[in-house]
């Protein structure tokens, strides 16, 4: 008789061993589980791996997204300035936190010529980097070591001569990459587009940083020395261009650092320095001084109200030096109308600080 016969048969009155109405077949339960325990342990192990890659990609996001750090700590000067330069030509500044609102009004002025997407910033500490990356990604780096940032804003300062010494290292690098490099501070503002004035193709282009006024047509060679020995020259707007020539400046530049060091007693920086090397190189490099009337010192453009006005219409970049004092600067700055942050945040790339 069949198992399925066997089923139907209904059991006999008095019958005193009745068949079971559902005899259980032995091969159901082997069947069924050598089936599912491996289906189950691939699905577990499927689970786990998906899981694992969400954790990890939500572990990868919240790394980059919160911890700056993990993105921008590896980001060279090379990569940096291969990023931003545009007609092979990077415009460099360096800021430290302290200085940001006016790298935004500066940048704001940049902004204006169009000629931010060129601009890279060399942070001097962690918080300017993840700042200026975070609104504005590439266009800031940072070049260990870092200097001490309680001091390096502080005028005469140690801590603002290492600062400051760092400059030439800098400029020397981007000019071995072979692009052409501006420098500025930021307690600048441009008025008018720099470049037409950076004419034919000397080594180095740079402004006076004497007060006296200069007629219109004044030479472009280096100005005889003063009554220190050297020029005086300003190191806060500079021009150079990869030559042979350039190098050999920024190198001497170095070396006049070296063995001018910081002491308490000489509060060395590093203009003097960039002077010296001036000039003991002027034989040997190409150099240009720009014309006073569209590159005035600060101790010019804000304390000679005639020369202003009859040189009206020529200044291009404005250097608010000649002062001292984060706040002295703003309120000179607001007095002639060249404080932009305030109002015009929104043409910076870098929005409202």
């Amino acid at each position: 008789m069949s198992l399925h016969q066997r089923q139907q048969q209904k059991p006999q009155v008095g019958d005193p061993n009745p068949p079971s109405p559902h005899p259980p077949s032995p091969l159901l339960p082997h069947a069924f589980s050598s089936f599912t325990k491996p289906l189950l342990l691939l699905l577990s192990l499927l689970l786990l791996s998906l899981l694992f890659f969400r954790f990890q990609a939500h572990y990868n996001f919240s790394s980059s997204a919160q911890s700056p750090l993990a993105r921008w700590r590896d980001y060279t000067l090379s990569q940096a300035a291969t990023f931003v330069a545009k007609n092979g030509t990077v415009i460099l500044c360096a800021v430290s936190y302290p200085y940001l609102p006016f790298l935004n009004n500066w940048l704001i002025s940049v902004a204006r010529q169009s000629h931010h997407d060129q601009v890279l910033v060399v942070a001097e500490d962690y918080a300017t980097l993840y700042a200026v990356n975070e609104r504005w990604p590439g266009h800031a780096v940072l070049v260990p070591p870092v200097p001490d940032t309680q001091t390096a804003h502080k005028f005469g300062s140690q801590g603002f001569f290492n600062f400051t010494s760092r400059r030439p290292r800098h400029l020397l690098q981007i000019l071995d990459l072979g692009y052409n490099v501006m420098y500025n501070d930021v307690d600048m503002v441009w008025l008018a587009d720099p470049f037409p004035y950076l004419v034919k193709t000397h080594d180095v282009y740079f402004t006076d940083d004497m007060a006296a006024v200069k007629p219109l047509d004044h030479p472009h060679g280096l100005p005889p020395p003063g009554k220190k020995g050297r020029p005086y020259i300003c190191s806060c707007m500079i021009y150079l261009r990869p030559t042979s020539g350039a190098k050999f400046l920024l190198k001497k530049w170095i070396e006049e650092m070296q063995e001018q060091p910081w002491s308490k007693k000489q509060k060395a920086n590093d203009q003097p320095a960039f002077n010296w090397a001036l000039n003991k190189t002027v034989s040997q490099v190409d150099m240009y001084l720009l014309p006073q009337a569209a590159f005035p010192t600060g101790g010019l453009y804000f304390k000679n109200k005639t020369w202003v006005r009859e040189t009206k219409g020529m200044h291009v970049i404005i250097h608010n030096n000649y002062i001292i004092g984060f706040e002295k600067k703003i309120k000179r700055f607001r007095e002639y109308g060249l404080w932009l942050a305030d109002d015009y945040s929104h043409e910076s790339p870098l929005g409202k600080i």
